[in-house]
């Protein structure tokens, strides 16, 4: 009698063990979209994952990821977009561009998506307000436009004789147009040359470079770009082997040998991804979270780099550096 009732109450329990699975809620899912590649969004990936359990979710234990990579092929956004669908992803994640959240959203009016990244969302259709996103979209921006005029007047500070400035633009991005009127005013209002070049491939990254050399550019400005972040250390040896003074969007380019950069710390924001993703996974709206505006902006030095080059960079502005790299 008492081992049948020891195989009774361990059936019992085995079956509310089951019931009691089967009960628990299904894990959530993020569709997780990034148009580059693995390898150069890995510091990316780390970033968003960082902010989502910073808001209590941690992949694998609370949550699920389906990651994709476009690897620049802009064409298999709307394929990628359709699968993560297909799979009843709870939200969609576009940490580091504002271009998969834009092909997500007229994939779908309900998934909610939040992305990361430099463009005005409201000029560019992205979102209806700052204040108010609406709708099913809402993210982090650093709002690029206007910091052309920075990152130039830095290079002048930098090389008080340039006189011609080379301006490289991935002419597929969102704002393309904005980011070199933008640039070009600036040039004007100093007084320079000014020269704009495009590159969507990785030939045309080496025409340019042939192109501003031969055209004999001072300095070289590179506007924000899924794609040359993809291209870093093609365009960082391009510019040392020519002895270009070149200055970047992010810490990122410095830190593989680029002379000099200013932007949005990167990190930050792709945490901040992370970090609104995780608030509606937990049942808050896109449409009642504001586009969070990016504060952290640094200015990162290589001195190694001027030194290989043949630049010496002056006092002044090595004190108003965040970083300088030796």
């Amino acid at each position: 009698m008492r081992r049948r009732a020891f195989i009774a109450a361990l059936g019992s329990a085995t079956v509310w063990s089951v019931v009691a699975r089967a009960q628990q809620p299904a894990m959530p899912v993020v569709g997780y979209l990034y148009m580059g590649t693995p390898e150069g969004g890995a510091t990316v990936v780390a970033a968003f994952l960082k902010g989502l359990s910073e808001a209590g979710f941690v992949e694998g234990r609370n949550v699920a990821i389906e990651y994709r990579f476009v690897r620049n092929e802009f064409d298999r956004l709307p394929e990628l977009v359709a699968d993560l669908l297909r799979r009843q992803v709870a939200v969609i994640a576009s940490p580091a561009s504002e271009i998969p959240a834009l092909a997500a959203k007229t994939a779908t009016g309900t998934v909610p998506i939040v992305f990361g990244g430099g463009v005005d969302p409201v000029g560019q259709g992205v979102v209806a307000s700052l204040a108010r996103p609406g709708g099913n979209v809402t993210g982090v921006s650093y709002m690029s436009n206007g910091l052309a005029a920075k990152r130039l007047g830095l290079l002048q500070e930098l090389i008080p004789r340039a006189a011609r400035f080379a301006f490289l633009v991935d002419p597929r991005g969102l704002d393309a147009e904005v980011q070199i009127k933008d640039a070009q005013a600036a040039a004007l209002a100093i007084g320079r040359q000014f020269e704009v070049l495009t590159a969507r491939t990785n030939r045309d990254i080496d025409t340019a470079f042939a192109n501003l050399v031969q055209n004999r550019a001072d300095a070289l400005l590179l506007s924000p770009s899924g794609f040359f972040a993809n291209r870093l250390v093609q365009i960082v040896t391009l510019a040392a082997r020519h002895a270009v003074p070149a200055i970047y969007t992010s810490s990122r380019w410095p830190e593989a040998g680029g002379l000099m950069s200013y932007g949005a710390n990167q990190a930050d924001l792709y945490r901040q991804v992370g970090i609104y993703t995780g608030r509606i996974l937990k049942g808050e709206r896109p449409a009642d979270l504001p586009i969070m505006r990016a504060v952290k902006f640094e200015l990162i030095i290589n001195l190694q780099t001027a030194k290989t080059i043949g630049i010496e960079v002056p006092e002044t502005l090595l004190a108003t550096a965040d970083e300088v790299i030796q």
